[in-house]
């Protein structure tokens, strides 16, 4: 009988052996692993489960002596550059135990340092997440990195804690013996026993890859976007660190004469979502389950896989990346979201919507040559007509792998307009303007696509602000701050005055056309006052041209405010499709 051949062993460590590890360098985390994402209570929950003797788990590790660009646990240098041991599963509890026990900050999934602080009630061996009550209870250690990261010994942290405690009420013999005890108990869970299995030096990187695969399919699931960012991790370190480096940059505002930033208003991508289109303008491919394949070098045919078509099909990613990155194109495709009427992330419905349509706008531009002007008016309708009707919220892959197919068919950018303009009217039939649009818009939802639109639409033709002098899109810029929102959504029909009317149901009363942009101070003065008072007294402000303009503008039927509710919304949701429409077929 043959003997089973194993690809790790089994080694048992103490916790302090292990953060020592880490501490010289020796253990790594490799980039195949996603950012620490654990949040402070399921820390607290770990520690707790330690205390308790509970089993929280074993590690995964590789031996290797020879891996290029490894990431290190924490944000200070090592004293070893090239760890000998990298983590392939286990990293968010060792990232947690190291981050608590030497009082270390990490880096999260924003890229932001975290100092992650549990506290401890000896007491009664209570763990908890520190809140500002915690810090002002002498009953409380409301950082346990303290008990360790001090120096202190065991028993000089439990005298100190027994006087500071004795301070505010005498300690009896046995309460003192019960907190002595369980900071002792504390103070030692750095013996607390792990077990770690060890992937042989022989195992190469593709390997280690698809064994993190394999043991994340069946613990927490890893979308095909993680499966790819794990090869690139392996043999595309750099592309890999360019995409988090673009993504960290998208979150912060660059300080002045910092140069090009894709920050913007609109979108934080994340590495998967900018992976994607990649994806897209490099293979044609909506789907990534079979680019993963592909990239690993897989001859979909044979089912063989070859080191050099893995290396060419790299290329093909490194390409297509670097025009995903490039910053030029970035804010040139945003701003054809803007010239569409969009004017920031609260009026984006589906980052799927927008990230293909990055896709179509640099296929446009880099494979066919379109000319800008014309290319900036075509995607801004593109993505005005995908976010409308919700071309990608279903089945986005599926969707824009058709999509993709027909511009496989495509030679020039004559033709490539062409095609998206087919599509665009194959679905926005009168039907759909006269019939469907208007049906949809029956809806309460505060992020409803068709209501993106409308503001959308009521941004590109500059319509004047409800009840004032100002326009719509002067008062839309993301970049202004203030407490108050300078256009906030006014219910036209008050809540509390349909309620007096018996119509208390929410979906009823914040249908979207009872709402309108309205500048917050009239907000407020017009409160819960019935249309047909406060209406009269806002019409003496304008002349008989601006409150006709205005009307038109916001849907508004004639005479709307002595309409009855219900024929009032039927009326203006047609109404505000005609807008949508208006709005859109200014796009051309």
């Amino acid at each position: 009988m043959s003997e089973l051949k194993t690809c790790f062993k089994r080694v048992d460590y103490d916790l302090a052996g292990l953060l020592h590890y880490i501490d010289i360098g020796d253990i790594g985390l490799p980039d195949i692993q996603r950012p620490f994402v654990w949040s402070n209570a399921k820390v607290r929950d770990l520690f707790d489960s330690m205390y308790r003797g509970f089993p929280v788990g074993y590690l995964l590790f590789w031996a290797n002596q020879a891996v290029q660009g490894v990431k290190q646990i924490g944000t200070g240098d090592k004293a070893h550059h090239v760890p000998s041991l990298l983590i392939v599963d286990g990293q968010q509890r060792l990232t947690s135990l190291y981050a608590v026990f030497r009082g270390k900050t990490v880096l999260d999934e924003d890229y932001q340092e975290r100092r992650i602080e549990v506290a401890f009630r000896p007491r009664d061996s209570k763990f908890d997440v520190a809140d500002a009550a915690i810090r002002r209870d002498p009953e409380w250690i409301a950082n346990i990195s303290e008990i360790w990261s001090s120096g202190k010994s065991s028993r000089k942290l439990v005298n100190d804690f027994i006087h500071r405690l004795s301070e505010k009420a005498p300690l009896t013999e046995d309460e003192e013996e019960a907190i002595s005890h369980n900071l002792d108990r504390l103070f030692d869970l750095q013996k607390f026993p792990f077990t770690a299995l060890e992937i042989a030096p022989s195992v190469d990187e593709e390997q280690v890859a698809d064994i993190f695969v394999r043991i994340n399919s069946e613990g927490v699931k890893l979308k095909q976007a993680d499966f790819i960012l794990t090869l690139l991790s392996v043999f595309w370190d750099e592309g890999r660190k360019a995409l988090e480096d673009f993504c960290r940059q998208s979150r912060k505002v660059p300080s002045q004469g910092s140069g090009a930033s894709p920050f913007n208003y609109f979108i934080q991508p994340d590495p998967d979502q900018l992976l994607r289109v990649s994806v897209a303008l490099g293979f044609g491919r909506g789907r990534l389950k079979s680019v993963y394949q592909v990239l690993r070098g897989k001859n979909m045919d044979t089912g063989e896989f070859s080191a050099e078509r893995r290396e060419s099909q790299f290329k093909v990613l490194q390409a297509a990346q670097t025009e995903v990155l490039n910053v030029t194109s970035w804010h040139q495709f945003l701003s054809s979201l803007v010239g569409a009427g969009f004017r920031g992330g609260e009026m984006i419905s589906s980052q799927s919507a927008l990230l293909y349509a990055y896709a179509f706008y640099l296929i446009g531009r880099n494979r066919f040559n379109v000319v800008e002007h014309v290319l900036q008016r075509l995607i801004g309708r593109w993505f005005f007509f995908s976010a409308l009707t919700g071309r990608y919220s279903s089945s986005p892959e599926t969707v824009m792998d058709g999509d993709l197919n027909r511009v496989l068919v495509v030679t020039n950018g004559d033709l490539f307009t062409k095609m998206l303009e087919d599509i665009m009217a194959s679905e926005l039939t009168n039907d759909f303007w006269g019939i469907t649009l208007p049906a949809n818009l029956e809806s309460s939802s505060a992020r409803n696509p068709e209501l993106f639109a409308y503001i959308a639409a009521q941004n590109k033709l500059s319509a004047p602000v409800l009840f004032s002098h100002k326009k719509v899109p002067e008062l839309l810029d993301p970049s202004l701050k203030s407490n108050k929102k300078p256009l906030e959504r006014h219910h036209l029909f008050p809540k509390a005055w349909l309620a007096g009317q018996g119509i208390d149901d929410l979906k009823i009363i914040n249908q979207q056309a009872n709402f309108a942009l309205i500048e917050w101070p009239d907000n407020i003065d017009i409160s819960d006052t019935a249309p047909a008072e406060y209406v009269p007294k806002i019409r003496s402000r304008f002349t008989d041209e601006a409150w006709k303009s205005m009307h038109e503008y916001h849907a508004l039927p004639k005479d709307w405010e002595t309409l009855s509710y219900q024929d009032f919304l039927q009326q203006r949701r047609k109404l505000m499709a005609a807008i949508i429409r208006c709005g859109f077929d200014s796009l051309k």
